[in-house]
């Protein structure tokens, strides 16, 4: 009976605290869909939106399962006395954008299905196309960057039709020789003294390079540093630099869409010099990894990140043998 009692009160506990991140994630797409049913405008754009400002706040919101913070002087007004303001009549009054999406007749900045509502409600007042959307997002933002991200991962969104891509490999398959130390923020002198801002890792000429995440090719070319690379937004906004390449994969280019282990170029030396320059160094993948955070772009130390991918890409090998 001691038993049966337990698990009574852990499966009511359980259904009073949901903790599957796939359930929230399904029921936050439904979420996203169910405006997009209501506006017009695509829930791609809006979930693209929404994880954008994930990447952007530090402070997450209290009761809240979208991140999306329409400030209060737009949202009430701004001239607005009241800057909490919840009132249709007076925020339509002083000019606010708030707007009712749950049916409550309030405008709360603190509902999700409200916030969704306005904004989606804002992104289509000058027309239902992409362009006017991407339009209101710069009207929104004023910052092209963030246009330029969050169409990107609405592309993204749009390819898998869904907004569960956590996924993530290391950028050397296994079987292949490799190896590699943390070398980010070490000096370099070629060009101008300066930071190395990633993690160089040594293998033969030749060895395939793989997208270490879901993204959007947002670069690829000659560059007289990198040589030649490439540069992939994730949907965390984290943009990966690959450098130094030997070449591309067949159908790499701007603006396709890779999934992670998705072979992207081959390791190479080039670089240090204008196009086609290569053999200044040993071939290795110069791996960087950068996020933008709503005003500038910054490089982080990426080896915690390939660690951690090696080792699971190694307990997946591991598995499948098993």
């Amino acid at each position: 009976m001691r038993y049966l009692f337990i698990f009574i009160v852990l499966f009511i506990h359980a259904l009073a605290n949901p903790v599957f991140a796939e359930e929230k994630k399904d029921d936050l797409q439904q979420l996203y869909e169910s405006m997009e049913s209501l506006t017009g405008v695509p829930w791609e754009y809006l979930a693209a939106i929404d994880q954008y400002e994930s990447n952007i706040h530090k402070d997450k919101l209290k009761n809240r399962v979208t991140h999306i913070q329409i400030p209060s002087y737009l949202w009430a007004g701004v001239s607005n006395p009241s800057p909490d303001d919840s009132s249709l009549m007076t925020i339509h009054y002083f000019g606010g954008m708030g707007l009712d999406g749950d049916g409550d007749g309030r405008a709360n900045a603190s509902s999700d299905r409200d916030v969704l509502y306005t904004l989606s409600r804002y992104l289509s007042s000058y027309g239902p196309t992409i362009s006017h959307i991407r339009e209101q997002i710069w009207n929104y933002y004023k910052q092209p960057m963030a246009v330029d991200v969050i169409t990107h991962l609405a592309k993204i969104y749009e390819k898998y039709q869904t907004t569960q891509l956590e996924g993530n490999a290391f950028p050397i398959p296994r079987g292949y020789i490799y190896t590699y130390r943390n070398t980010w923020g070490d000096r370099r002198g070629w060009g101008g003294l300066r930071i190395h801002e990633g993690t160089d890792i040594f293998a033969h000429y030749g060895t395939p390079v793989r997208s270490t995440c879901y993204g959007y090719i947002e670069l690829k070319g000659w560059n007289r540093y990198g040589g030649w690379r490439l540069g992939i937004r994730d949907v965390n906004n984290r943009y990966h630099y690959f450098g130094h390449l030997n070449g591309f994969e067949k159908d790499i280019k701007k603006g396709v869409i890779v999934h992670p282990g998705q072979v992207i170029g081959y390791v190479g030396s080039s670089g240090y010099g204008p196009p086609g320059t290569s053999g200044k160094f040993p071939p290795h993948l110069h791996y960087g990894i950068y996020k933008f955070n709503g005003k500038k772009t910054y490089s982080y130390d990426p080896y915690p990140l390939l660690k951690e991918w090696e080792q699971k890409d190694k307990k997946r090998k591991l598995h499948s043998k098993g």
